[in-house]
């Protein structure tokens, strides 16, 4: 399994490929961003985002689009959106992968959100749980 960074100029050949994964993702949003805002902003946000494939002979399995992220006191990467096929396939390649860029950018961190599911998927890798989103309606 390849795990490999997009570089900027070739996202637009990749896109096809990982489309529906990105889209499977903004799905999971709830109405805060779509597939093609995903995309946009990717293509806009050169300096800080990256989109990230898994891949082998067979095909390309997952996509995550991260952001480098410079809070007042740490610096993160974000993992914003994660899709893609047979996870177990391709998880830790990427994780491993994204641990360190993180280290080579001086990240104390990578942090996401997102399904309650991905807490038993992360459980092995010293995921910790910080704290619950929460979204109330506006009546």
């Amino acid at each position: 399994m390849e795990v490999t960074l997009v570089p900027h100029e070739h996202i637009e050949m990749v896109w096809p490929k990982i489309e529906s994964y990105m889209k499977g993702a903004a799905d999971y949003t709830y109405g805060r961003f779509t597939v093609d805002n995903i995309k946009k902003d990717l293509l806009e946000k050169q300096d800080s985002q990256q989109l990230w494939i898994a891949f082998d002979s067979d095909g390309f399995y997952g996509a995550v689009v991260t952001e480098l992220w410079q809070y007042p006191q740490i610096k993160t990467l974000i993992m914003h959106f994660t899709g893609g096929r047979k996870l177990l396939k391709w998880k830790q390649p990427m994780l491993e992968t994204l641990q360190k860029f993180a280290r080579d950018n001086d990240c104390e961190i990578i942090e996401s959100y997102g399904r309650p599911g991905w807490e038993k998927i992360f459980k092995q890798d010293g995921y910790k749980k910080q704290f619950i989103f929460y979204e109330l309606p506006v009546e």
